[in-house]
Order: structure tokens, then C-alpha cells, then sequence
């Protein structure tokens, strides 16, 4: 189905609203009402080699600490990773357990924060919801559908990601003759497998794959027609931060992608994007606060700007930090 921007934008200034099979949801410790609220997933990482951090937070301590860091800075939830996406030599299940395992234990008993694992294995994922995980985020697009057997066997959600390569296998020069309805229609045969092992709809999230197995084009397409995968009816997860596509786009490094991924994600939930996995999460946080605050999801933090004595310049004609920007 092709959404029309058209039909599903009530005004020029209005965020797409995706026709979402169920709005309101649980989880985790959180509810989450996906028509007027979005999302922030932190990122930490327990490898030596990740994509962005390069194993900053590889150490035990530097995780947790992350972790909770993440949860105070705002984060709605926080995506744990044991193993990265890009090619490379398997790491053993037992291996990854013990790098997630307790991170998550940790962050379970200091937060109510949303965790997730970014995992592909049904037994990782079975031991990580028995502590506390609400969340597998699959980047293979359930490559074993007994991960989804897991999942339905439990209260958890479960991510379902495009990509086409087997994990940790190279996918060289990747060819589409129209990606985005290609990603739709993977989309939808892979929450059709989960619905069949019995995870139910309501606990089902869709991810387009930003740069999994695409090139930047390809992923400049999914993004600009995102209102299409939204039309699925699931809540869209963009995991767009310091992506290459924005790298590429923009002729920028690492560690000057901050300003593309903020606009990357706002664009996002401007066409119906639901939960943005970001790294800098309290840039992303008052990124994604300002969008609901414009759309009229939620109020105000305060309002004095020209309401009264109260809003005028302190003692010594000093403004308030508020009045200096405007």
C-alpha cells in the first residue's frame, strides 16, 4: 500500500499520523501512546567495535554507567548491544549473553527506563527478558524465527528490521528496483511469520533499516517516502544517528553527524515515525520534545513570554535565558 501525503497529512504543518493497529501500548515498565507521543532509544553498545563509540562503552562499568546516564538524560529506552550489525567473525552466543546479561540485569534494577537487547539469537533473548528486557530488536528481520517463539512465549516487544544478509555476512553493492516498496513488502511477510508464531500485533515494531544493506540513495528513498512503512499500521522505529547515508550526504565524519541525525529524526517523525534510536540523547530528547510541542502532543514546560511582569527583563535589565534567545 502507498500512502498519499495527501491523504494521511491533515495540514502543512501537521506530523504525518500513521494508522496504527494499537496506539496505546505497554512496554516494559512504560505506556506509550505512539498517536501524540515519540520515543527516544539510547544507545550502548558492549563491543569492542561499534560502529560510532569504537568500544567506549565496552567495560562492564562504562556500560551500566551509560546505560543509567541515558535513563537520567531522558531516554524513553535503552538499546543494548552485545554484537555489532557489520560483517565479521561470529561471536559465540554464550559470549554476547555475558557481555548484555548484565547490563541489563543493572539497568533493570535502577530504572524503569525501557530496555531492549539488539540481538538475533532466541536463547540471548529468552535469558535477557528473564531479567528485565522489554524490548528484542532484531536487526536480521527474524533470520530464526524462534526468536519470535521467545517473544511470544513472553510480554516482550519485538522489533522486526529490513536487512537482507545473513548476520555478520557482507552483502556487497545492493540491488533494488524500488527499494521502499521492497522494504515494505519484506515488512510485512516478517510480521506475517511473527503473527503466525504467535506474537501478538499489538507488540509488534517495524524498522526500515536505515544503511542495512543499502547504499546512501537507497536510504535517502526510504526515508523521504518513511509515511509508506508507517502506512503498515506499525510503529516505525528510525535508528538514523550517525548513519553513513547522513556522512555521505553531507560530507561529514562521526563525529560531525550530530546535526544531520537531529534532522534525519525530526524528518522521520514528520512522516510517522514513532521511536528514534539516537546516541546523543539529550540533544535528541529536546529535538523530538520541541516536534510534540509543535504538533500540540504536549504542553509547554513553562509559559511567561509576554504574559506579564513576570516575563519582563530582571533586576539590571538582565533578560532571562529564555528572553535573551527570543
Amino acid at each position: 500500500m502507498t500512502a498519499s501525503p495527501d491523504r494521511w497529512v491533515e495540514g502543512a504543518t501537521t506530523p504525518f499520523l500513521p494508522p496504527l493497529h494499537s496506539p496505546v501500548r505497554r512496554i516494559g515498565r512504560r505506556t506509550f501512546d505512539f498517536s501524540r507521543q515519540v520515543a527516544v532509544m539510547a544507545i550502548v553498545n558492549r563491543t569492542p567495535d561499534s560502529f560510532f563509540d569504537q568500544g567506549a562503552t565496552f567495560a562492564l562499568d562504562r556500560a551500566v554507567a551509560a546505560a543509567v546516564q541515558a535513563a537520567d538524560d531522558g531516554a524513553d529506552w535503552v538499546d543494548i548491544g552485545g554484537v555489532p550489525f557489520a560483517p565479521g567473525p561470529e561471536l559465540p552466543g554464550a559470549e554476547e549473553l555475558e557481555r548484555v546479561l548484565p547490563v541489563v540485569r543493572a539497568l533493570s534494577a535502577r530504572s524503569d527506563v525501557v530496555v531492549s537487547v539488539d540481538t538475533f539469537r532466541a536463547d540471548v533473548a529468552e535469558a535477557v527478558i528473564a531479567a528485565g528486557a522489554g524490548v528484542i530488536n532484531d536487526t536480521t528481520g527474524l533470520h530464526d524465527s524462534r526468536l519470535a517463539d521467545v517473544v511470544a512465549d513472553s510480554d516482550a516487544t519485538l522489533v522486526i528490521t529490513h536487512s537482507l544478509a545473513a548476520p555478520r555476512r557482507p552483502h556487497p553493492s545492493p540491488h533494488y528496483d524500488d527499494v521502499t516498496v521492497e522494504v515494505i513488502d519484506f515488512l510485512r511477510r516478517r510480521v506475517d511469520l511473527a503473527l503466525e508464531h504467535g506474537v501478538p500485533l499489538e507488540r509488534i515494531v517495524v524498522d526500515p533499516g536505515h544503511d542495512l544493506n543499502k547504499t546512501t540513495r537507497h536510504t535517502l528513498d526510504v526515508t523521504r517516502r518513511l509515511a509508506e512503512v508507517a502506512a503498515l499500521g506499525h510503529p516505525v522505529l528510525a535508528a538514523v544517528s550517525n548513519k553513513d547515508f547522513i556522512g555521505e550526504s553531507l560530507g561529514r565524519e562521526k563525529p560531525d553527524r550530530l546535526p544531520g541525525s537531529l534532522a534525519a529524526a525530526t524528518v522521520s517523525i514528520m512522516l510517522g515515525a514513532r521511536i528514534v534510536r539516537m546516541h546523543d540523547v539529550r540533544a535528541a530528547v529536546d529535538a523530538v520534545r520541541m516536534v510534540e510541542a509543535i504538533a500540540g502532543w504536549r504542553e509547554p514546560v513553562r509559559e511567561v513570554h509576554n504574559l506579564g511582569p513576570e516575563s519582563a527583563p530582571r533586576a539590571g535589565g538582565v533578560p532571562d535565558a529564555e528572553e535573551a534567545r527570543s
